[in-house]
């Protein structure tokens, strides 16, 4: 197996010639994976790199106000463009996936590609082997923050303009939750304290993430709660489980059950919270824990994912009530762990 070479080797490459250079990262990109991807978009372009960001698919619309969104390619849905600019690329830049199949359909082009393809993300058990170059900690709270310190470190700090600084804002503040989760570290605050001070308007990016949806995702979320939302107060859990017949009813797009997971830890004592939902092709699930349940050996373990200690996702190609059933089952098998911090007693009094 090839050894992952330190991504401080790549600093000094930065400058001795110019590329054509690729940054892609997982399919249905949230905040951080496309602010991350276009905060170093725009720092590599003015060092006279020729750059182009590819997703795998398609993106959240709330997500469009970012600089040069309208420049990213959708390889499923300009898959011939998008393949040409992939072939040419002599650098890969491969943003908060650290496994190719996150990738979905560009999977199998990363993989072949003979290009140098690195590493910047954030999550656990990286495929080493199919990268050149690369950082992986979990530590650290978003990839965002990785890319920021990928700047600062390789000497080009000045190079920090306001596009850069609201692209890797908007993935910060998404992924700690608003600066609520445990990765919100020291570290995350004097980052956020330098972008300030270059001037970024954070208000706006808020607003533009949390206050730009359609009446009918409201909407939505009121029918989920209220009709689809089951809570375990034996296991301190938490499910919500969403038929494709909601998400055709209520006209959900991508990015439109952004968060909705979390709805359920504002419950006193519930310590895990699942979110399914019935896609085309099979069931994604989302899980978030507070204190130490370990979401990320949960979901390796029953649904064929992982992520984060706290925040972990997966997905199964059993049918709805089969993967709910699985979930149940599961829950028993961990009773004692989700029990830990919080017990029944306590709850039901």
């Amino acid at each position: 197996m090839l050894q992952l070479k330190s991504i401080t080797e790549v600093y000094g490459l930065l400058d001795r010639e110019k590329r054509r250079v690729v940054i892609t990262m997982h399919q249905k990109p949230d905040a951080d994976a496309l602010g991350s991807s276009l905060g170093l978009y725009h720092f590599l372009v003015q060092l006279g790199h020729e750059v182009t960001v590819i997703s795998p698919t398609n993106w959240p619309r709330f997500l469009n106000w970012m600089p040069d969104s309208a420049k990213v390619l959708d390889f499923e849905g300009m898959n011939e463009k998008a393949l040409k600019v992939l072939q040419e690329a002599e650098w890969i830049f491969c943003l908060d996936f650290n496994v190719m199949a996150r990738t979905k359909k560009m999977g199998t082009f990363l993989e072949e590609h003979p290009g140098t393809k690195i590493l910047i993300d954030h999550h656990e058990a990286p495929s080493e082997a199919q990268f050149t170059y690369g950082v992986c900690d979990p530590s650290k709270s978003s990839t965002a923050e990785m890319v920021y310190d990928f700047i600062v470190h390789s000497g080009h700090g000045d190079l920090i303009n306001i596009q850069v600084a609201e692209c890797l804002y908007a993935g910060v503040m998404t992924d700690t939750g608003s600066f609520r989760f445990p990765a919100t570290t020291a570290s995350v605050h004097r980052m956020i304290a330098d972008l300030k001070d270059r001037g970024l308007n954070h208000t706006r990016i808020h607003e533009n993430v949390y206050d730009n949806f359609l009446e009918n995702r409201l909407r939505f979320i009121g029918y989920i709660l209220l009709n689809r939302m089951e809570i375990y107060y034996e296991y301190n859990a938490a499910l919500i489980s969403i038929p494709k017949s909601d998400l055709l009813k209520f006209e959900i797009q991508t990015g439109d059950t952004e968060g909705l997971v979390n709805y359920p830890l504002g419950i006193q004592g519930i310590r895990m919270a699942a979110l399914v939902i019935d896609r085309d092709e099979e069931r994604k699930w989302s899980f978030r824990s507070k204190g130490n349940f370990d979401t990320n050996s949960f979901a390796r373990k029953y649904f064929n994912g992982g992520g984060h200690f706290n925040a972990s996702g997966g997905r199964t190609y059993e049918t709805l009530p089969q993967t709910v059933a699985t979930f149940k089952k599961a829950l028993q098998e961990n009773v004692q762990a989700l029990q830990n911090e919080y017990p029944i007693s306590i709850i039901n009094e």
